[in-house]
């Protein structure tokens, strides 16, 4: 175990501006140094938040107060940025996806078991109050059998967004980034496994509409869970407005919809009426992920999605582009 505070160091700062400004609000957590490739946004992070910074990363893994490496870069360098940092004897985490590739998941697991070192991905939707609700609500049974779960983001993305970044022009490419699926509806499809459990298979449809990029800006996919469920999956970028998102659950005894991650309607056809007072989370569980890393480095809980759950949205969204690309359905081993 770890003794408070907690030394983090980020790496990228476009997300990971808000996650080091979460590193020195956090209780038991230090910012020790921030990284990327961009001296002016470095210097300025950092004077901000009162950390070091640096544009080396190997410079940043060299440094002795540093405990826990944050991986915030483009989705495609995830798994190689985790994996230095395991090598340097630093415990890890990534935002989502973990990586665009099911082989680099494994890669980066591989190197922290090695190592020893803890490895998170940041689904933050773990860590709010309605998906907790969701999760108790499903696990409980009232619904009744599962038939159904759809997914429905319908988000508007504008070319500039495709074009700008850092490095410019990152977010179209396949190298680097995975589409509205792998980037925007990731979050849904990790939600979707928390909630319903292991996915058998999928079969997938993708489309580039109306940007210039080389990932897709339109995906269907019918999903088979290994309960027997069905799921649909619905995402693109190019809705004009952007309708936001929603999730359904149906069950033989009642539904429930959240709308941008909100609980908006939970009803049952039979029994006492539908409350949610009745599911409570529970109350000291970590609210983000570097409370997430805190508690588990410093008191050994759990973490909330670790680099085997991680790994379940990644291989779920490569089987889907699998699919889309052979016509075929494509079968999944999540057990």
């Amino acid at each position: 175990m770890l003794q408070a505070p907690v030394g983090f160091g980020i790496l990228g700062l476009g997300m990971g501006h808000s996650r080091a400004r979460m590193a020195t609000r956090t209780e038991g957590a230090k910012l020790v140094c921030v990284c990327d490739i961009l001296e002016e946004k470095a210097r300025a992070v950092a004077e901000e938040l009162h950390c070091d910074w640096c544009l080396d990363y190997e410079q940043m893994l060299a440094r002795d107060d540093l405990d826990v490496v944050g991986v915030l870069t483009p989705s495609g360098m995830h798994a190689d940025h985790g994996v230095m940092a395991a090598q340097a004897g630093k415990h890890v985490f990534t935002t989502k996806p973990m990586d665009l590739r099911v082989e680099k998941c494994d890669e980066l697991i591989a190197a922290c078991q090695r190592a020893g070192v803890l490895l998170a991905v940041d689904f933050d939707r773990r860590y709010s109050q309605d998906a907790h609700q969701a999760r108790l609500i499903v696990q409980s049974g009232k619904l009744g059998r599962i038939l159904l779960a759809d997914v429905r983001m319908k988000w508007l993305r504008e070319q500039s967004y495709y074009d700008e970044g850092s490095p410019p022009g990152w977010r179209k490419s396949l190298k680097y980034e995975g589409g509205s699926l792998a980037n925007q509806g990731v979050h849904q499809v990790d939600l979707l496994y928390w909630l319903l459990g292991p996915v058998a298979s999928v079969y997938g449809r993708i489309g580039t509409l109306t940007h210039d990029i080389e990932t897709e800006d339109m995906c269907n996919a019918l999903l088979t869970f290994e309960s027997g469920a069905w799921g649909v999956i619905q995402t693109t970028t190019c809705n004009r407005p952007s309708l936001g998102t929603a999730l359904e659950i149906s069950g033989e005894n009642g539904t429930l919809c959240l709308s941008d991650n909100r609980i908006t309607r939970y009803e049952l056809a039979q029994g006492p009426q539908a409350s949610l007072d009745e599911f409570v989370p529970e109350a000291n569980r970590p609210r983000n992920i570097v409370e997430d890393m805190v508690s588990a480095l410093t008191r050994g809980t759990p973490l909330a999605c670790d680099g085997y759950e991680g790994r379940r949205s990644t291989e779920i969204v490569c089987a889907v582009y699998d699919s889309a690309r052979t016509g075929k359905p494509v079968k999944l081993n999540q057990q």
